[in-house]
């Protein structure tokens, strides 16, 4: 999707997270900072990722490079993938609900275009903390929800084995989600989920995030942070 992409690192306050890979890189010869959330790809890259699942130092650090994109007016794109953030002791203590709370009143107020995808799994705030977008797009065999299923029946009925009722009733999936105007697109993962066609399933990633940018280019900073406004408070 993104082209010479150099990573960066922590949040200048406490560490780096694994679990946020962020950094800045090119898209059709436009520079961008790109925002991701990473759950690994093996056993010991997961644990070094905490499986997907941010700490507040992770948010912090997308903020940082947020603010760095507003000053250089560079594009973000950011790209989900978290059943949710990180709800340890030690992530509360350091400030995990202030950390997302402070990225959804930053990225409402960007004065860049945000584009961003879900490309697995979006739970909870966690998610949400990278979809503070002018485009939310996800790909057809994703998942959008408040919770996960399994945490839905629990709370609700007491039985999480009612998860894949839960899941009906939450209309989780991208076509519902789509219904729903919470997103704005859904991308095609070509013949079969993405992991089983990931060049088919990246190029219509990048497809759809090229045009969201040529959509979003003539848009003023102003015009921009209202587009954002408007979308978000139709739901």
């Amino acid at each position: 999707i993104v082209e010479g992409f150099i990573e960066l690192h922590g949040d200048r306050s406490f560490a780096d997270d694994g679990a946020i890979l962020a950094g800045v890189g090119w898209i059709s010869g436009h520079p961008v900072t790109v925002i991701a959330q990473e759950k690994g790809v093996n056993l010991a890259d997961r644990v070094a990722r905490n499986f997907g699942c941010p700490q507040p130092e992770g948010y912090r650090k997308s903020l940082r490079l947020m603010r760095e994109a507003e000053k250089f007016d560079r594009p973000i794109l950011c790209l989900v993938d978290t059943q949710g953030a990180f709800c340890g002791t030690e992530a509360e203590e350091r400030g995990q609900g202030n950390a997302i709370a402070d990225n959804l009143v930053a990225m409402a107020g960007l004065r860049v275009p945000v584009v961003s995808v879900l490309l697995g799994e979006g739970g909870s705030g966690g998610a949400l903390a990278l979809a503070v977008s002018n485009r939310v797009a996800m790909q057809e065999h994703a998942v959008y929800s408040v919770l996960s299923p399994e945490g839905f029946a629990s709370i609700l009925w007491k039985d999480g084995k009612r998860a894949p009722e839960a899941a009906e009733v939450m209309k989780m999936n991208a076509r519902a989600v789509l219904e729903g105007g919470i997103v704005d697109a859904v991308i095609s993962e070509g013949e079969g989920p993405a992991h089983e066609n990931p060049d088919e399933a990246v190029a219509a990633v990048r497809d759809y995030v090229r045009e969201a940018y040529k959509e979003l280019a003539d848009l003023t900073p102003d015009e921009l942070i209202a587009q954002r406004q408007e979308r978000f408070a139709r739901f």
